[in-house]
């Protein structure tokens, strides 16, 4: 399986109350569907995994599972400080997703390469009919290990090896990455403020938060760059990246971007603790804010 494209790294939908909201999933995965969103990464970290129950986190599977749009890739993130938990959320997905991510523990944090890749395969032999990707994201995990040095021990050791979700800001390793064993792997990049340095590198498929909300601005700056407009699509890079900061000033931009869902038309209703939840009202300033910066009409919408 090759991933290509943008991949929305999903929000797990709740109640007013915080329970999870698993009725809205069929809505929320045609909002992304029509949007020419290729998939969804689930029980990830804008997912609030690390918030969520063992069970919760299955149930979030089983709804993504069953309301799949067609053509729409789902890979579950199923990374925990407990490798038998890890292993338990994995076996529980093997027949409901297309792949399997799991990223480092992050309480007992890794020394050695040999014990990720270890933690790795076992994980990925509980389901290994399905590609297993690795999700490194160490400023969270705090696994920083060069990614091309993985690369080379874990294709070696597991056998269902797909590829990495890179989520760090060093284009060095991502590149080796790409390149490695002749472009054999998945190297889907994410972070989203740097969507543009990655094309020139080669990049096909990428796994971030907001293209929930902007996948026809990162589209068309994937297109202005690949027609040679370099300039316009730089300042529409920098607006996506406008986006962010004005969400994260006002409160962080994990609940408040989960938030602004329902200005779009998917109500994903209210951040678990840490993160915060916001008023409608001050949602549409932000929305105020947002047309200031001639965002609006590039954004996700349901038409």
């Amino acid at each position: 399986m090759k991933l290509k494209n943008l991949i929305a790294a999903t929000y797990a939908p709740m109640k007013k109350d915080t329970s999870l909201n698993p009725e809205i999933i069929g809505a929320y995965g045609d909002f992304l569907h029509k949007n020419k969103v290729a998939g969804a990464f689930i029980n990830g970290s804008t997912g609030d995994f690390a918030s969520l129950t063992v069970e919760e986190r299955k149930l979030m599977v089983e709804a993504w599972s069953q309301n799949k749009p067609d053509g729409f890739q789902i890979i579950n993130h199923v990374g925990h400080t407990s490798l038998k938990v890890a292993m338990d959320l994995t076996t529980h997905a093997a027949n409901k997703v297309d792949a399997i991510a799991a990223l480092a523990p992050f309480y007992f944090r890794l020394n050695k390469m040999e014990k990720l890749v270890d933690y790795c395969k076992a994980i990925a032999l509980s389901a290994p009919n399905l590609p297993f990707y690795y999700y490194h994201i160490p400023d969270l995990s705090g696994a920083d290990f060069r990614m091309v040095d993985f690369l080379d021990m874990a294709t070696q050791t597991i056998p269902n090896f797909a590829g990495l979700k890179f989520t760090k800001n060093n284009l060095i390793d991502y590149k080796y990455c790409l390149d490695f064993k002749e472009k054999a792997y998945d190297i889907l990049f994410g972070v989203d403020e740097m969507f543009i340095s990655s094309l020139p590198l080669g990049a096909k498929g990428w796994v971030g938060s907001t293209y929930n909300h902007l996948a026809p601005l990162y589209y068309k700056i994937k297109e202005l760059f690949e027609n040679g407009d370099h300039e316009t699509a730089a300042t529409l890079q920098s607006k996506a990246m406008r986006f962010v900061d004005c969400l994260n000033d006002k409160g962080g931009f994990n609940g408040v971007a989960k938030g602004y869902m329902k200005t779009l038309g998917v109500d994903c209703g209210p951040s678990r603790f840490p993160h915060a939840t916001l008023t409608d009202d001050a949602y549409v300033e932000i929305s105020r804010e947002l047309d200031a910066m001639g965002l609006l009409p590039d954004m996700s919408t349901f038409k």
